[in-house]
């Protein structure tokens, strides 16, 4: 498990789509994951601290997850297939733990709300991370294995696309 921190969400100009940018708490690797607009929005009034006059869905989950007695522990990105990412909350209920499946879209939903860590696993981030170097371009990563089935590699294609028609100039900003 690899921890990760919400770097940005972006709006495709291709297609309108959002897009949470994970990046990897160690190093400059990224995973960008498509989501939603309800859940880019879910996302982001909680990361800008709007007050909303009423509890959204994730709020929601929160209270539920509290009133029996459970707490969430971390969430993790852990599988992608078919160009389709999985995640599980983990929970720790009664002096023991839960996974929940759930999409990483309101897996990171929650996570901002409850301030837990976001985590993916090795394999994701192997097939769908990317490097950058100081210039923010694409660059291959040592780690990655050199044997990626040619099949999951067209199907990525969209995810590389769309990766190298963002412009990353902005991602340190929000630092400044």
């Amino acid at each position: 498990m690899v921890e990760m921190t919400i770097e940005s969400i972006r709006v495709s100009l291709m297609n309108y789509q959002r897009v949470v940018i994970l990046k990897e708490k160690e190093s400059d690797r990224y995973l960008p994951i498509w989501i939603g607009p309800a859940e880019a929005d879910a996302i982001a009034v909680q990361l800008q601290e709007v007050a909303v006059a009423r509890p959204l869905t994730h709020d929601l989950l929160r209270s539920v997850i509290d009133t029996l007695g459970a707490h969430v522990n971390h969430i993790l990105v852990n599988d992608l297939s078919n160009d389709t990412f999985y995640a599980r909350i983990i929970l720790d209920v009664n002096g023991g733990s839960l996974e929940i499946d759930s999409r990483p879209s309101d897996a990171i939903a929650l996570a901002v709300r409850v301030k837990v860590p976001i985590f993916a696993d090795e394999n994701v981030l192997e097939k769908a991370g990317v490097m950058l170097d100081k210039d923010g371009e694409t660059v291959e990563h040592a780690d990655q294995p050199a044997k990626i089935d040619p099949a999951e590699l067209e199907r990525m294609s969209a995810f590389k696309d769309f990766i190298e028609s963002l412009d990353l100039d902005d991602f340190d900003k929000r630092k400044s």
